[in-house]
């Protein structure tokens, strides 16, 4: 059962105006003084009011809608998440509502208001670090969330994903017991499960008396980018034999340009993705990355929020589906070349 929002007559009560002064407000805020607009914008922000554009009725009953928030839809990885969610939720009656945010907290926010709007039944986010504002709002709306793509920091309700920083670090281990020495983290953007990859690579290289060294760029993954990473491993870091990149359009891209200058993969640098995309696993060498489970974990999400919506208690707030280490050829040969399914 949805509980009662803060509605327009709660704002105004708390700030002695009309819930039409109020309203005005919220839609004009140069149409009252400067002191009202603070006042109404503070308490609204303290109550966590949260818009409705829909019918007075769908905000006391259900709307059959479940609202899903990705930081891209371009992106093949959330394309094929949003592919597992509706697996699980036409057969069960609901549509979705998407809204996507950049990698921004601060359009997360704002995307997620817009969807409360329309009192979705539950909630689908693809990160697990919100603005306040954004956990107030969740918590007035009281609805079912379930986060994705991460079981490595604390949920809100409950997670469905793996753990980004292990599999990173199991990559990495695979990599060094395969001869390489000198590996580089090639970084995009600066998200948080770019970070905990990047931590994994790191505990890695220590572990094994390795020295980690991890280059950034701000810009979107793209396999441009990652050609710009690789020419400046082959400039700053010239004696790098192996590259671990933060996902598969990156290493793709690296690999490009490792083609374009000459350097031979696996024999002088080893590459290796994350997510295991289809243009990497079709590529001759097959890309080494670790494949994780996107389809798989959108239908376990949309699962879990169907059966909170049916009155069913959180069995686990930690779904970890795992990943799979698959070495391909970009990697060099040595011992068994079997992928390793890992958790």
């Amino acid at each position: 059962m949805k509980k009662k929002r803060p509605t327009l007559q709660d704002i105004a009560d708390c700030v002695g105006a009309t819930k039409m002064t109020v309203s005005r407000c919220l839609r004009d805020p140069d149409s009252v003084s400067p002191k009202l607009r603070e006042r109404i914008f503070s308490v609204a922000e303290q109550i966590g009011y949260i818009p409705n554009r829909a019918p007075d009725l769908l905000a006391r009953a259900t709307s059959r809608s479940i609202g899903v928030l990705v930081p891209s839809l371009t992106n093949q990885v959330f394309a094929e998440v949003i592919q597992g969610v509706e697996q699980a939720t036409e057969p069960a009656g609901y549509h979705l509502m998407l809204a996507h945010y950049g990698y921004s907290e601060e359009l997360e926010e704002r995307s997620l208001a817009s969807l409360l709007s329309y009192n979705v039944d539950g909630v689908i986010l693809s990160d697990r670090q919100h603005t306040p504002r954004t956990l107030r709002m969740l918590e007035t709306a009281g609805i079912p969330v379930v986060e994705i793509m991460d079981t490595y920091l604390p949920a809100l309700q409950q997670a469905v994903g793996y753990d980004n920083q292990q599999a990173g670090f199991d990559m990495v281990k695979e990599m060094i017991r395969r001869g390489r020495r000198r590996i580089i983290y090639l970084s995009v953007r600066l998200d948080e499960r770019n970070h905990q990859r990047g931590e994994g690579y790191r505990l890695a290289m220590l572990a094994h008396g390795l020295t980690p060294i991890i280059l950034h760029s701000r810009q979107r993954s793209s396999f441009s980018v990652g050609g710009e990473l690789l020419d400046r491993v082959r400039r700053e870091y010239p004696h790098a034999d192996a590259i671990f990149c933060t996902n598969d359009d990156v290493a793709v891209g690296a690999y490009f340009e490792c083609l374009r200058q000459g350097v031979a993969v696996p024999e002088e640098m080893a590459i290796a993705g994350f997510h295991g995309h289809d243009i990497g696993q079709a590529m001759s060498p097959r890309l080494a990355s670790v494949v994780t489970p996107r389809k798989a974990i959108g239908e376990e999400a949309a699962k879990a929020l169907l059966s909170r919506l049916r009155g069913e208690p959180i069995r686990s707030p930690i779904i970890n589906l795992g990943y799979r280490i698959e070495v391909g050829n970009t990697l060099g040969a040595t011992g068994d070349d079997t992928a390793q399914a890992l958790e």
